[in-house]
């Protein structure tokens, strides 16, 4: 197998983005009909119309092209993690993030699963606690305060913060890992409760 070229040079290049879009729209679309585990390299390449060497110039493997990928759309879907608010603020977000995640649950339930890719797990973790912290900053302060790109290291130690995100995984990788039993309206309803407790115990709700 032909091992990826330094890419850390490339990642100004047009092209560079533009392929690595490619291959990641496609093995999107590819995880619809199949396992990730039973996607290879050659069908990536040739549902792209690109050749092997290209992918490899790009990623190892099919599983780092999945990381890649959700990474991606995980940093898009992470601004719909709750901020305490009212209870319809709430139930909106939650919808929102429950239905990113079915959009996209084929691929999501390989890589946050049992034999999935602990990157990504990590990468979700820290990326939904600081949208939790600053959440509650806010409500706090009734609207003012950080954003996320104030907290790229991560954010201090924080205990609500940190049980909203770990909550959150847990469940929408329960949700993904049985086939997505009920809708994300009805997980939004089942699990807005839950985080409206937390945030009241904590007293950092806004009324």
């Amino acid at each position: 197998m032909a091992l990826p070229r330094d890419r850390s040079t490339d990642l100004n290049d047009p092209r560079v983005r533009r392929t690595q879009a490619a291959l990641r729209r496609t093995l999107i679309e590819l995880v619809q009909d199949r396992d990730l585990s039973r996607i290879s390299v050659a069908d990536v390449a040739e549902r792209a119309g690109v050749s092997r060497s290209t992918f490899y110039d790009h990623y190892r493997d099919v599983h780092e092209l999945a990381e890649a990928a959700c990474t991606a759309m995980i940093d898009d879907l992470i601004d719909a993690i709750p901020e305490p608010g009212t209870r319809e603020e709430t139930t909106d977000t939650l919808l929102t993030f429950f239905a990113l995640l079915a959009e996209h649950a084929g691929l999501y339930r390989s890589v946050l699963g049992a034999q999935g890719s602990a990157r990504v797990i990590d990468h979700v973790r820290r990326r939904a606690t600081v949208a939790a912290y600053v959440g509650a900053l806010r409500a706090a302060t009734g609207g003012d305060g950080p954003s996320p790109a104030d907290f790229t290291d991560g954010v201090p130690h924080d205990v609500p913060a940190a049980f909203t995100a770990g909550a959150l995984i847990g469940v929408a990788t329960d949700w993904l890992q049985h086939g997505c039993p009920c809708s994300p309206a009805e997980m939004a309803a089942l699990t807005r409760p839950l985080l409206a407790a937390l945030y009241h115990e904590d007293g950092r709700t806004r009324s």
